[in-house]
């Protein structure tokens, strides 16, 4: 989809309902530069907040935030600042320019993400499963930790983590990926209970299939791409803009008592099972290393 076309989508998708509620409060969404993150940040720009996208490409944020200027809103503004959410003191510095706008910090959606490693575990690589839990329950709890004295000085926020359908339904072969979402959610949930007193809410979302970037790598004649499908009551795949209408709900007043939650938006997807990924790495794989044997040396 070219450019052109993916702007005037979001332009219709975001025209949808009033706009506007969010004047006057300051953002952070991590992983804001690409997919389900450019989504969460292009709606709360648009209805009013001071918006600070991260990610570790500048000019992939450079261009998202051209994008979502053009949309921005009701005082709406949108900032980038190139950090890596597995870094503490980037993370730290990242919050800190998040205040500039405003003078306080309201809103976190930490978006930033991902897998890596799809293999049965007996062939899993040590180094790369540490990557990916760093990369969803490190950098979650790095927001965690230098968003909430600044949440907390505001008289209050919503912290909302980015789970998957993943986090609680199984997904064989993904590794650390499941793990790492799960462990989303309860840190959702703790903190929910932790900072409720200080006005500080948590909840977690859980996309299903979403048609980003990460996701064009699944042909859509495969067997993986069709065990998706048929697991999903609703018979489609998911736009970001869905999943960011979501976030949109959780970070603005209309969602005040709402907190310790994980909610999904998948179609329907976790009613059924998870999608087999089993056709799509077996080719390299083996048949006896997908049964749980080793691979022969």
């Amino acid at each position: 989809m070219s450019a052109g076309h993916s702007k005037a989508r979001l332009e219709i998708i975001m025209g949808m309902r009033p706009t506007g509620g969010l004047e006057g409060t300051a953002a952070v969404v991590t992983g804001g530069g690409t997919g389900i993150g450019h989504a969460c940040a292009a709606a709360l720009a648009r209805d009013g907040a001071a918006v600070t996208i991260c990610g570790r490409t500048q000019s992939k944020l450079d261009e998202a935030a051209d994008r979502i200027a053009e949309i921005a809103g009701h005082g709406g503004s949108i900032h980038t600042f190139a950090a890596d959410v597995t870094q503490e003191a980037e993370v730290e510095a990242l919050m800190a320019k998040a205040l500039e706008p405003v003078g306080k910090l309201h809103a976190v959606i930490a978006n930033a993400g991902g897998g890596g490693g799809i293999a049965p575990y007996q062939v899993q690589d040590t180094e790369e499963f540490v990557r990916v839990l760093h990369l969803n329950v490190l950098g979650t709890m790095l927001c965690i930790k230098h968003s909430v004295p600044l949440m907390v000085a505001a008289g209050g926020g919503s912290f909302v983590g980015m789970s998957s359908i993943a986090g609680h339904l199984t997904h064989p072969y993904f590794g650390a990926y499941t793990a790492g979402k799960a462990g989303i959610e309860a840190m959702m949930r703790n903190a929910a209970d932790e900072f409720g007193e200080r006005k500080v809410r948590f909840n977690a979302i859980r996309p299903g299939f979403i048609a980003t970037e990460l996701m064009d790598g699944i042909p859509r004649d495969s067997e993986t791409y069709e065990s998706y499908i048929e697991n999903t009551p609703m018979k489609d795949v998911g736009r970001p803009e869905d999943v960011g209408e979501l976030a949109r709900f959780l970070v603005g007043d209309e969602s005040r008592w709402i907190t310790g939650t994980c909610i999904n938006v998948d179609g329907g997807h976790a009613l059924r099972r998870g999608p087999d990924f089993g056709p799509f790495i077996e080719p390299m794989l083996g048949p006896k290393v997908m049964s749980g044997e080793l691979p022969e040396s």
